[in-house]
């Protein structure tokens, strides 16, 4: 930020420069000044053509070509003329070249203020202090995503009216798995910027993951307000094929993510979408449409079972989850699946249609790790006394038959 500072001041130098150069050649535009009107004979030269034109005068009334009274008259016009451009041609005294110097220290504090309130109203200051604070961790030994969310939550603080100090914490906490603080980012940057569709969207999708894969009145708002005004907008058309799929409407799961195909840029989450789309083919029993290109994605069979000890402590009806995360637990959950406690012991099939997102799904990694939680209350993020168990690392592709999960902790 000195660097900045100073690279400003360098830049004011040419300025206040250019505002003490007409005080410095005062002095000799004044004595030029002088010199031209001391030279100048304009007068001179009008009061001897008064004397001609009046001399004309005197021998024309000599001569009878005009009487007294026209004479005068003549006279007295040719006397104010004399007067009229005597007038016009008067200069007033030249001041001294000293005379306003107090006014150049005033514009030179008044040009610094004003282009320092200028840029602290308009300039980039706070995007440099972020970029300042992603550069730190990226050069510190022990930077690490936490370190990178702790530094922005203190540039939020700083300045927080500043579109890209949210739009930068919002990835953060989404892959951290920091929800409801990425659902708070997400609306401090629609407050700041408008409800602009995209950003509509990801807010949809992302009360729509926190609900459990759910459209609470709340997303469906949000979702008939994105499709207003915008008909092919591929994130919400993927989550609504995502909510159709989970509740056995294929058909319409299909159709949805056909339609987000259309409108995505992106080919890797298109691709994503494409082996969706095969997988609800397959449910419905027709040959899916990339059958034997290779792009169907990984899978990965678990079977969940619970153990005896802690069987009285949960109700059939209780919610299970099964979750696989990518290893190093930067991104978002690659597959969740859900059941409940009725169903145990059960077995299920992890793919990309059980992805969170297009961007982070089992086909963007090789190695996972599996959690299956039971929760009494339903919510998607861990809560104290829920049942756990975990396991892995698991490399997909090796893998010969389910996975085993056995459900014998309890979350602190």
């Amino acid at each position: 930020m000195n660097l900045l500072w100073i690279a400003l001041g360098l830049l004011l130098l040419p300025a206040l420069w250019l505002v003490v150069l007409p005080l410095r050649r005062a002095a000799e535009v004044h004595d030029a000044q002088q010199a031209y009107e001391t030279e100048q004979r304009d007068e001179a030269q009008n009061v001897a053509v008064y004397r001609r034109r009046l001399a004309s005068l005197e021998a024309a009334r000599e001569r009878g070509e005009i009487d007294a009274t026209r004479f005068e008259e003549s006279r007295l016009e040719l006397d104010r003329s004399l007067l009229e451009d005597t007038e016009a041609r008067r200069h007033s005294p030249l001041k001294s070249p000293r005379a306003g110097r107090i006014l150049v220290p005033m514009l030179l504090v008044a040009l610094v203020v004003t282009s320092l309130v200028w840029y602290q109203r308009e300039g980039a200051e706070g995007d440099l202090a972020l970029f300042a604070a992603r550069q730190e961790v990226a050069n510190s030994p022990d930077g690490s995503l936490p370190m990178l969310i702790e530094r922005f939550e203190e540039q939020a603080e700083r300045q927080p009216g500043n579109p890209k100090v949210w739009l930068s914490l919002f990835p953060l906490y989404r892959d951290s798995g920091q929800f409801e603080k990425a659902i708070a980012a997400l609306e401090q940057l629609i407050e700041l910027e408008g409800r602009q569709v995209n950003l509509l969207a990801q807010l949809a999708q992302m009360e729509f993951f926190v609900a459990n894969r759910t459209l609470t009145d709340d997303v469906q708002m949000l979702v008939d307000e994105v499709l207003e005004q915008d008909p092919r907008q591929p994130t919400v058309l993927s989550m609504l094929g995502l909510e159709a799929f989970d509740h056995g409407r294929y058909e319409e799961a299909i159709d949805y993510w056909r339609r987000a195909i259309a409108g995505m840029n992106n080919p890797d989450s298109a691709e994503a979408l494409r082996n969706g789309i095969a997988a609800a083919q397959q449910r419905l029993g027709i040959e899916p449409e990339e059958a034997g290109s290779g792009n169907e994605g990984p899978s990965l069979n678990v079977s969940v079972s619970l153990a005896e000890r802690l069987r009285s402590q949960v109700s059939e009806g209780d919610t299970v989850f099964v979750v696989a995360r990518d290893v190093k637990g930067e991104l978002p959950p690659l597959a969740i699946e859900r059941a409940t406690v009725s169903d145990l012991p059960f077995e299920v099939t992890l793919d990309d249609s059980d992805a969170m997102a297009p961007m982070a799904s089992l086909s963007k990694v090789d190695e996972v790790n599996l959690t299956v939680r039971i929760s009494s209350s339903g919510q998607a993020m861990p809560q104290p006394g829920d049942l756990v168990g975990r396991a892995g690392p698991v490399t997909l592709g090796d893998v010969q038959g389910p996975v085993n999960v056995v459900i014998d902790g309890i979350v602190d």
